[in-house]
């Protein structure tokens, strides 16, 4: 009888606990694995870190495998063949979709529509992009209306070391970073850029980055998607990018944040990004006087 009275008692326990559960707000913590597509095909310019030597992975899917073993919190599905694996089927078995990509992929338009439209757009899924995911599709306007942004080229090449500030140190693809830091990685600079739109994480400290242009550079960005979640970080076209740890730790951070497993602000601070071009301008002619 007190076992029946106990069982009973941890069933509507259980129901409570489920009623406290706000529904569609992503993968709870503790719940399956994330599942995500890494898509790392290139249309056009082909980067090392996703080049595959024969027989084996590519430089970030070694990362994100390794990052799915070592943390226990995700599973990846690898592709450098969207034609054949980027379909409604496979995308029903996903929490997140990751680019690191180029140019126009042969994703067939109306599964790219409905990714776009229908599928990124439901609670609890999400996308993340690095470096040239914002060379992708770069004509198509309901893709940089999602990412935020489009490639505009790079003046700060592979070579170049740049000075990067931290704007939101509790974001959890920001945190590993600290407040500032300096790196040598080709840094894109981006047309269509909507700051009305995202959430600036991290910039160029045009100060004291040795090569000045007038304008922000946002390194790392999120927004609202409908309801699912989209995040950019520009770093990682050199594959010594990928074996910094704190990279590691952002891109981990930024696959939980997108599947809505971990909290992250996303509200837009258009403000930021004016006040950072303001600065990036006042760099600039103290540099010429």
């Amino acid at each position: 009888m007190y076992r029946r009275l106990f069982l009973t008692g941890l069933v509507a326990l259980s129901c409570l606990l489920a009623s406290c559960m706000h529904p569609g707000e992503g993968k709870q913590a503790g719940s399956d694995k994330i599942r995500v597509l890494v898509v790392t095909e290139s249309a056009g310019f082909r980067h090392e870190p996703v080049i595959r030597p024969v027989g084996e992975l590519c430089v970030v899917e070694q990362v994100l495998k390794q990052l799915a073993q070592e943390t226990g919190d995700f599973t990846v599905y690898l592709t450098q063949n969207s034609a054949r694996d980027f379909t409604k089927e496979r995308l029903a078995e996903c929490d997140v979709v990751f680019f690191y990509t180029s140019c126009d992929l042969p994703i067939p338009k109306a599964t790219l529509d409905w990714f776009l439209n229908i599928w990124l757009k439901e609670q609890g899924h999400g996308f993340v992009g690095v470096h040239s995911a914002t060379d992708t599709y770069v004509n198509y306007r309901p893709y940089w209306e999602m990412i935020g942004g489009t490639f505009n080229g790079h003046p700060w090449g592979a070579s170049s070391t740049v000075v990067v500030t931290v704007h939101d140190t509790r974001h959890p693809i920001a945190r590993p970073w600290g407040k500032e830091f300096t790196i040598q990685d080709e840094i894109y600079w981006f047309r269509n850029w909507q700051p009305d739109k995202v959430r600036v994480l991290m910039s160029l400290n045009m100060a004291k980055t040795r090569l000045k242009k007038p304008t922000h550079v946002p390194v790392a960005w999120v927004k609202r998607y409908g309801r699912g979640r989209v995040a950019y970080i520009s770093l990682g076209h050199s594959v010594q990018v990928w074996r910094n740890a704190k990279y590691r730790a952002s891109l981990a951070a930024a696959l939980r944040w997108a599947a809505g497993v971990v909290p992250g602000d996303t509200a837009p601070n258009p403000e930021l990004s004016a006040e950072e071009e303001r600065k990036a301008r006042a760099a600039c002619e103290r540099q010429t006087e």
